[in-house]
């Protein structure tokens, strides 16, 4: 790639360009992006979103989705009307895979709409830590993971996205798996932590990071009703993804993911649709 300027535009690409692009659209900045696309089409595409719909796992201060047909193909399935086909979905913006903006826990940062589509595709940084899991659900991820990571493929790339994969997402739709809840009503399930999220954010500045699992924090600080992690991303004013899926699908380094969703005024959540493009 000897492009300086092409690499200027494309930056957010650079985790394929070295593996996915071929070397005339790398090094020749005259060409428009329809050459990118073309090369995506020899990629894999890898959805990291669950199907939402009622009765998902989700956190337990929110009210269940309903959903309510407007319209149906023929007259007597819709309650407005026939046609064609129209739902009405109700549900809370932080329901399924979905987006948390620095204003869901900090007033006066950023709302959804605020948040550029240039922080919606980023190189992918997984940090794989799903055997420590199943060794023990309570596990939060460590220095020596990151450092384990950095050793195989090098600094955490700036402006990446980094996504926790516990395997957690495994336990999906099934609510009480999600919460692993024990006698005493306290939940254990996997999180962040704040020394690793302080690394990711103030020194490798990520755009932004996910997981799989309801919380940013682990489920033994979050059954005591304080979420002092997800506070700490928010306050950065960078956004988080919850309730990732399928990254045991994806490589830990060299992929890019597109993380999309809508643009309600002062948006303080909302599900997303994410997914990963990776080499072949």
């Amino acid at each position: 790639m000897s492009s300086g300027s092409l690499y200027a535009l494309l930056i957010v690409f650079c985790a394929v360009m070295f593996i996915c692009f071929p070397a005339s659209v790398a090094s020749d900045p005259s060409q428009n992006l329809t050459g990118i696309w073309e090369t995506f089409q020899n990629c894999t595409f890898v959805d990291l979103t669950h199907t939402f719909e009622p009765g998902i796992p989700h956190w337990k201060g929110a009210p269940d989705e309903t959903v309510e047909t407007l319209y149906s193909y023929k007259p007597g399935n819709g309650t407005l009307g026939s046609g064609f086909y129209m739902q009405d979905y109700s549900h809370v913006g932080q329901w399924g895979t979905h987006v948390d903006p620095p204003a869901h826990f900090i007033e006066g940062l950023r709302t959804l709409d605020q948040i550029s589509p240039r922080e919606m595709i980023l190189p992918l940084v997984v940090i794989d830590i799903h055997q420590k899991v199943m060794e023990n659900p309570d596990y939060v991820v460590s220095m020596d993971d990151i450092r384990t990571w950095e050793k195989e493929y090098g600094p955490i790339p700036q402006g990446s996205f980094v996504a926790l994969r516990t395997d957690w997402s495994k336990k999906w739709p099934d609510q009480d798996a999600m919460q692993n809840l024990d006698a005493e009503g306290i939940a254990h399930y996997p999180g962040w932590s704040q020394d690793v999220l302080t690394y990711l954010y103030e020194n490798c500045n990520i755009t932004a990071s996910g997981h799989e699992t309801t919380d940013t924090d682990p489920g033994l600080v979050v059954s005591s009703d304080k979420y002092p992690l997800e506070t700490y991303i928010l306050s950065q004013n960078k956004y988080q993804v919850e309730l990732l899926t399928n990254l045991d699908q994806v490589p830990e380094s060299g992929a890019l993911v597109v993380v999309t969703f809508p643009k309600p005024r002062d948006g303080s959540g909302f599900p997303a649709r994410v997914f990963a493009i990776c080499p072949e």
